[in-house]
């Protein structure tokens, strides 16, 4: 299981209406792979960021890979960017930077199947800096036994893992947006990210299938994806929950069970 939303943006991200929700089933296997895109860096040159517009689409529009363009500009997970924010149109140096992601594996065994990780209270409380709540209630996003716990500073474990079964619901764990609807995020199969507000976010990976699209408005409990394993050894939901763009521990947020 990976926790690190990688820079991993892929050109082969399909873009569909926001008019219709698309089910879109996963294989799975691994996804993120693809042909490498070959960006054309604009030295000198700068975009100034509008409202709704995402990485990926500027990327697109300026003929840059959005992995590359994160990268370019230290844009961190889960690659939030705002209006009014201007991003460089090339590398700080005049040479690109690498753009493979790397991981760092996790030296903690994984638990066995079935066998529920009960939080510390130490552990139930939010990461240093974060606010103490949101604006809004947070509701348990999957029913399942909890197999993998936020680990601060840990790039491998910036959230939780729900086990479940194939097929289970995947449900929005408050209001939102869906600004993300893809498999182009290595190591996260089928992954939905919800906007809450400008500093809200959460994530919810592994699906086996994806039930809507970016721009979709949903409700808190609705039914957003499928359980799976794609990009993970097993049927769980991966899910992360983030302030300002930056991970906080799930369990500080969610109600107790």
């Amino acid at each position: 299981m990976f926790a690190l939303l990688a820079i991993a943006l892929l050109s082969a991200l399909l873009l569909s209406s926001c008019g219709s929700a698309r089910v879109v089933r996963g294989s799975g296997t691994r996804h993120g792979a693809g042909p490498v895109r070959v960006s054309t860096p604009k030295y000198g040159a700068t975009a100034l960021v509008h409202r709704g517009q995402t990485v990926y689409r500027i990327a697109t529009d300026n003929g840059i890979s959005a992995l590359d363009l994160a990268v370019w500009n230290d844009i961190p997970p889960p690659y939030t960017i705002y209006p009014g924010q201007r991003l460089r149109l090339y590398p700080s140096s005049n040479r690109a930077r690498a753009a493979t992601p790397t991981r760092r594996p996790s030296t903690r065994p994984p638990p066995p199947r079935g066998l529920v990780v009960a939080p510390t209270e130490q552990e139930r409380a939010p990461v240093t800096g974060a606010p103490a709540g949101a604006p809004f209630a947070w509701t348990w996003p999957a029913d399942g036994a909890l197999v993998g716990r936020y680990v601060a500073g840990e790039p491998t474990q910036q959230g939780i893992d729900i086990a479940g079964d194939a097929g289970q619901s995947i449900r929005a764990a408050a209001d939102g947006v869906v600004v993300y609807s893809g498999s182009g995020l290595v190591g996260y199969g089928e992954l939905v990210i919800v906007k809450h507000n400008d500093e809200w976010l959460s994530a919810y990976g592994h699906n086996r299938a994806r039930l809507v699209n970016e721009g979709e408005r949903v409700k808190a409990g609705q039914q957003i994806a499928e359980m799976g394993h794609s990009g993970a050894a097993r049927d769980m939901l991966h899910f992360e929950i983030r302030f300002n763009g930056k991970p906080v521990d799930p369990l500080g947020y969610l109600p107790r069970k």
